[in-house]
């Protein structure tokens, strides 16, 4: 099958590419000129040029090709303007999608959007039948994305919808950071740590993207996550044991803390350096989020396999093992 991934030197993208690529698929890979190709270096893929913001550059790009990976994205990060998540996620997928559909021969398309788009979580873990509630300009986008890509299902095109959540795992610098904070013993929970989160190992998270592609039904929205929420306190004592350093003991109060990132944040706009907090950081680790796959476990086939625990050691070892740790 030929299977055209945007977003293809990312880490999603990437590890899916790898995943396909070895397993016989003709994959094609879209990034802009100026990408940094090296996640995919010495697989025998076609590379194609190409910015999902600009028409023009995808035109004929898509013919030929069976099935569509749209894992182009930006994740939520401090500064980053509302226009520019927009743009890239709303106005971005449209433009692959009616290139898609231009092209008269694909069969399926993937879209990977995020659970988050159902903002902060209070009850019991959401489902796909869940009303969209995003809280941020990056959840607003992606919510915005899912209903460009609903409304080309409604006219035909084969879109499936999936909601990988919270991923990590080798290859991925994301989430690194906070990796090196447990280390260096700088992570400190906000309130008792006692909100939610819901890891998923890359591992995990190919499998079931590529479940989508293959057995998702188009129109159909499928959540891709860990075997389970865990707390942020969970998270940050696994990640200490992992790393044999003492587990984190520290809590700031919400308001301290925002009170801190905003400040930091003013004085990453005076440096040009990230902020090592930012207020979506804090809403992020005082906020719950917990997620069920049981639809795409029950239509898919799909149950991650990877622990937080083993998960997270693997991580470990990847990082140290890059120099990074």
């Amino acid at each position: 099958m030929s299977i055209l991934i945007t977003g293809a030197t990312g880490f999603v993208g990437s590890s899916l590419a790898r995943a396909l690529a070895a397993e016989g698929q003709q994959i094609i890979a879209l990034a802009r000129p100026e990408a940094d190709r090296r996640r995919l270096a010495g697989l025998d893929i076609q590379w194609v040029s190409g910015d999902v913001t600009r028409p023009e550059t995808l035109a004929g790009l898509f013919d030929g090709v069976e099935a569509v990976v749209h894992a182009a994205g930006r994740l939520g990060q401090a500064g980053v303007a509302e226009a520019d998540y927009h743009r890239l996620h709303v106005v971005g997928t449209r433009h692959v999608l009616q290139a898609a559909a231009a092209a008269g021969g694909v069969k399926r398309v993937v879209y990977v959007s995020s659970p988050g788009v159902l903002g902060p979580i209070t009850g019991p873990p959401a489902d796909e039948t869940t009303p969209p509630a995003p809280s941020n300009a990056y959840e607003r986008s992606k919510a915005a994305a899912e209903q460009v890509a609903h409304a080309f299902a409604a006219q035909g095109l084969p879109v499936v919808i999936a909601r990988p959540e919270f991923i990590y795992g080798p290859g991925d610098r994301h989430v690194l950071g906070l990796f090196r904070a447990v280390q260096q013993g700088r992570f400190f929970y906000i309130g008792r740590g006692q909100h939610t989160c819901h890891p998923t190992f890359i591992a995990d998270a190919v499998d079931g993207l590529h479940r989508c592609l293959i057995h998702g039904e188009p129109g159909e929205i499928y959540h891709i996550t860990g075997p389970r929420p865990v707390s942020f306190r969970t998270l940050g004592e696994t990640i200490a044991a992992a790393l044999h350093v003492r587990p984190p003991w520290l809590t700031v109060s919400r308001p301290v803390a925002w009170l801190g990132a905003g400040v930091l944040e003013k004085l990453g706009r005076v440096t040009g350096r990230e902020p090592p907090l930012s207020r979506t950081g804090v809403a992020f680790f005082s906020e719950s989020r917990r997620f069920s796959w049981e639809k795409a476990n029950k239509e898919l086939g799909y149950t991650p396999h990877h622990s937080l625990a083993a998960g997270v050691q693997e991580t470990v070892a990847w990082y140290r093992a890059q120099g990074w740790l």
